[in-house]
C-alpha cells in the first residue's frame, strides 16, 4: 500500500476518470496553475491542512480539531487530497479509509459522526468551473492507492455561507435521512410568536416545576477538562442504555471513539469561542440530559444529546434543555439552530426548516461501480421506509420486540 504523499498537474475530465492517463494529461491548462496532492503521513497532513483552515471556510467535521483528534485518537488509514491554486492551497478532503468486505471506501472521518459535511475550501478563491479540477484531484487519489474502489460523500451540506457545495458538480442523490433547523430569525420572543409558541412557553414552566420538584435544576455547560469528562461520561451511559434498549449497535461504544470526543471537547476551550459545546442539565445532583453542539459561522448545531431513562424522564428533561439551549443560540445571535441528521416528533415541534443533505459516490475502480451500485439502491430503500411513517414505525416496533422492548414515549429524546 502506498503511503506518503504525491502531487500532480494533470486535469481529467469528470467524464473520462477511467480512460487512459494519457487523455487525462492533454486535458486544456487553467487561467491559475492548479495542482493536486495528496498526503498520508500525519504530521504533514495535519500541518498543511491546518494552514487551510486558518482561511478556509468549513463544516464542524471537516475542522482541523476533528480531523486532527479522529487521526490522533482512532489512527485510521487516511489521506488529505488538496488542490492548489498557483501553490496556494485552495481546498482539501481529508478521508478515511475503510473496508467493506472485498471494497474498500474513502469517506469522511468520523463515519457516521460526521454530518453536513462540507470540505475545507477557500470560497473567494475556488475556480468559477470546478469539473476539472475536482477530476484532477480525484485522479491524484487514485494514483496514489489504486486500491480505493469507491470515495463516498455522505450527508453533504448543500451550502455554506450561501456558497454551493462544490462537490455536489457530480451526480448526487437526497440523503435517506433528513435534517431538521429552526429559523431564528427576530430572536426568541418572535420564535414563541409563532403557532406554538405559547405551548412551548407553558410546557417549559410545567417541566421546570416537575424537574425542581426532585431537587435543585441547573443548566451547565462545560468550561473545563473536567466538566467535559463528566458530562460526556454521563453521556455515553445514557447512550449504552438507549441503544440497549432500542436494539441497535452503539455508535458510541469504541474506546477510540470515546477518546476522540474527549479530546475534541477539551481542546475546543483552548480557543475563544470553542467549536465545539457541551450542556447538561442537572437535577438534584444528577446528570438528566446532555447536548453536545457544534459553532459554524451563523448556525449552532445540535451533534448529539441524550437523557437518562428514569423517574424523570416523562418531564422530558432533554425538551426542557433544548428550550433553553435554543434561547441562548438567539441571545447569541445565531441565525439557525440545526437538530442535525435524524426527523423525530421533539424536533418537528420546533423546526421550520428542513435541510435535505446530499449524497455522492465516486467510483474509482470498475470494482467500485458494482459497489456504489448497491449503495445507492440501499439508500434509495432506506429513503423509502424512513419516509413511509406507517413502515418506518412498524421496522422500530420489531426491532424493539426481538429484544423483548416495547417503544418509548418520542419525548425520551427531548
Amino acid at each position: 500500500m502506498a503511503r506518503g504523499s504525491m502531487m500532480i498537474d494533470a486535469a481529467p475530465s469528470v467524464a473520462r476518470l477511467d480512460q487512459s492517463k494519457t487523455d487525462a494529461m492533454n486535458a486544456a491548462s487553467f487561467e491559475a496553475r492548479i495542482t493536486a496532492s495528496v498526503e498520508c503521513t500525519p504530521d504533514a497532513a495535519i500541518s498543511g491542512y491546518e494552514d487551510l483552515c486558518r482561511t478556509a471556510a468549513f463544516a464542524p467535521s471537516q475542522s482541523a480539531l476533528w480531523v486532527s483528534n479522529w487521526i490522533a485518537e482512532c489512527r485510521p488509514d487516511f489521506l488529505i487530497a488538496t488542490l492548489y491554486s498557483d501553490d496556494l492551497p485552495i481546498l482539501a478532503l481529508p478521508l478515511e479509509v475503510v473496508s467493506a468486505g472485498p471494497f474498500r471506501i474513502a469517506q469522511f472521518m468520523g463515519g457516521r459522526h460526521a454530518n453536513g459535511n462540507f470540505p475545507a475550501a477557500d470560497l473567494e478563491r475556488l475556480p468559477r468551473d470546478m469539473t476539472r479540477p475536482l477530476a484532477l484531484l480525484l485522479e491524484a487519489v487514485s494514483r496514489l492507492r489504486p486500491d480505493i474502489d469507491v470515495i463516498a460523500l455522505n450527508r453533504l451540506l448543500p451550502e455554506l455561507d450561501g456558497r454551493p457545495n462544490p462537490f455536489l458538480i457530480f451526480p448526487n442523490s437526497s440523503s435517506p435521512n433528513v435534517s431538521l433547523a429552526v429559523d431564528l430569525a427576530g430572536g426568541f420572543e418572535a420564535l414563541l410568536e409563532r403557532p406554538n409558541g405559547v405551548r412551548k412557553q407553558k410546557k417549559h414552566r410545567w417541566q421546570a416545576r416537575k424537574l425542581e420538584a426532585s431537587g435543585p435544576c441547573r443548566r451547565i455547560e462545560a468550561k473545563t477538562p473536567e466538566d467535559v469528562i463528566a458530562l460526556l461520561e454521563a453521556f455515553f451511559a445514557m447512550k449504552d442504555a438507549r441503544f440497549r434498549k432500542m436494539g441497535i449497535a452503539n455508535v458510541f461504544a469504541a474506546p477510540e471513539v470515546r477518546s476522540f470526543f474527549a479530546k475534541l471537547f477539551v481542546d475546543a476551550l483552548s480557543q475563544p469561542q470553542p467549536p465545539f459545546v457541551l450542556h447538561g442539565l442537572e437535577v438534584g445532583g444528577i446528570l438528566r440530559a446532555i447536548t453536545g453542539s457544534s459553532r459554524c459561522g451563523t448556525r449552532l448545531i445540535c451533534e448529539f444529546g441524550s437523557i437518562t431513562d428514569d423517574e424523570l424522564a416523562h418531564a422530558s428533561p432533554g425538551g426542557f434543555l433544548f428550550f433553553d439551549n435554543i434561547r441562548e443560540a438567539c441571545e447569541q445571535d445565531f441565525a439557525i439552530y440545526d437538530f442535525s441528521v435524524g426527523d423525530e416528533p421533539y424536533k418537528r415541534n420546533w423546526c421550520d426548516l428542513e435541510i435535505q443533505h446530499r449524497e455522492v459516490l465516486l467510483s474509482l475502480t470498475m470494482k467500485g461501480r458494482a459497489f456504489a451500485f448497491g449503495l445507492h439502491q440501499n439508500a434509495r430503500l432506506t429513503a423509502y421506509i424512513k419516509n413511509n411513517p406507517a413502515i418506518w414505525h412498524l421496522m422500530k416496533r420489531v426491532r424493539r420486540k426481538a429484544i423483548g422492548q416495547s417503544l418509548p414515549d418520542s419525548r425520551d429524546d427531548g
